[in-house]
C-alpha cells in the first residue's frame, strides 16, 4: 500500500521523520513537533497503526504521512528514505525513537545470546541504518536536526553509583547497555559531522508510561516528548553532542 500526503513542499515549512511514531513517545514527538508547524513523517512498520496515527494526528491538524519503515531491514529504510525524498522533498529533522526491551531475563548470567543480538539490531544498528539513509537529504537541510531517544539507564555513571534501592532500572545485559552502546555511537557521529551544519543529540524522556514498562512509568508520554522536541528545535548554534533530560544534562 502506498500512502500519500496531498500537501507538498511549500514555503519554508520544515519536515520531520520521526521512527517508532505509531503510539507511545514517538507519536507524542511527532503531536508536538506538528503543532510547532512541521510536516511529520510517521515511521513505523505497522501498516494498521501507522495509518491510525496519521488518521488522528491530521484530525489534531497536524501534517502528517505514512512512511513504511522497519528499522531493521536495509530495504525499508531505503524505501523510507525514497518516499520522503519524494513527498517532501527533503528532511529537517530525524528523531530515532524505535526502540525494544527484549524482555526478560536480561541478567548477564541468564540472558540469551539472541536476545542481546535482537536488541541492539533496533535500539543501535536500526539507529546507524536509518541514520546513514537519512543524511543526504539532512546534509542539504538549512537547519538539520538529529535526536537519539537514548535512556537515563544509559548512563555509566548512573548505574556505577546507584546500588540498591537507588539502582537505575532492573538488571539489564540488553536494553540498559543498548542505550550506552547508542550513546557512544553518536559522539562518533559527532565526530565525523564537526564542521557541519548538523547538531545531534540524545535525549532521555526520563521513566514515561508506555507498553515498552507496561505502563509502569510515572511520567506522560507529552512529559516525555517534551525534551526531544526542544532537541529537534534548537536554535542554529544550539548544543551537539549532548546528553538531555528535562532537569539538564545527564551524565555519561
Amino acid at each position: 500500500m502506498t500512502e500519500t500526503t496531498t500537501e507538498q513542499t511549500t514555503g519554508q515549512k520544515k519536515t520531520a521523520l520521526v521512527t517508532g511514531a505509531n503510539k507511545g513517545i514517538g507519536y507524542a514527538i511527532a503531536e508536538g513537533l506538528g503543532a510547532q508547524g512541521y510536516r511529520v513523517g510517521i515511521g513505523a512498520r505497522d501498516d494498521a497503526r501507522r495509518e491510525d496515527a496519521v488518521a488522528k494526528l491530521r484530525a489534531h491538524g497536524v501534517a502528517a504521512f505514512g512512511v513504511p519503515l522497519d528499522v531493521t531491514d536495509d530495504a525499508s529504510v531505503a524505501a523510507a528514505a525514497a518516499l520522503i525524498e519524494e513527498q517532501a522533498g527533503g528532511l529537517d529533522v530525524l528523531v530515532n525513537n524505535a526502540a525494544i526491551t527484549g524482555g526478560m531475563p536480561q541478567e548477564p548470567t541468564r540472558i540469551d545470546l539472541d536476545t542481546i543480538r535482537t536488541v541492539v539490531e533496533t535500539n543501535v544498528l536500526g539507529v546507524i541504518r536509518v541514520t546513514n539513509a537519512m543524511l543526504p537529504m539532512l546534509r542539504r537541510a538549512p537547519s538539520p536536526r538529529i535526536v537519539n531517544l537514548s535512556s537515563g539507564v544509559g548512563s555509566l555513571t548512573r548505574q556505577a553509583a546507584a546500588t540498591g534501592e537507588d539502582s537505575v532500572g532492573p538488571i539489564s545485559a540488553a536494553y540498559s547497555v543498548s542505550k550506552t552502546f547508542l550513546n557512544a555511537v553518536m559522539l562518533q557521529y559527532v565526530r565525523e559531522l564537526d564542521g557541519t551544519n548538523i547538531l545531534i543529540n540524545a535525549a532521555c524522556p526520563g521513566y514515561v508510561a508506555t507498553d515498552l514498562n507496561g505502563f509502569r512509568g510515572v511520567r506522560t508520554v507529552e512529559q516525555g516528548a517534551a525534551t526531544p522536541i526542544r532537541l529537534a528545535t534548537l536554535p542554529d548554534g544550539g548544543p551537539t553532542g549532548g546528553f538531555f533530560e528535562d532537569a539538564g544534562v545527564v551524565p555519561w
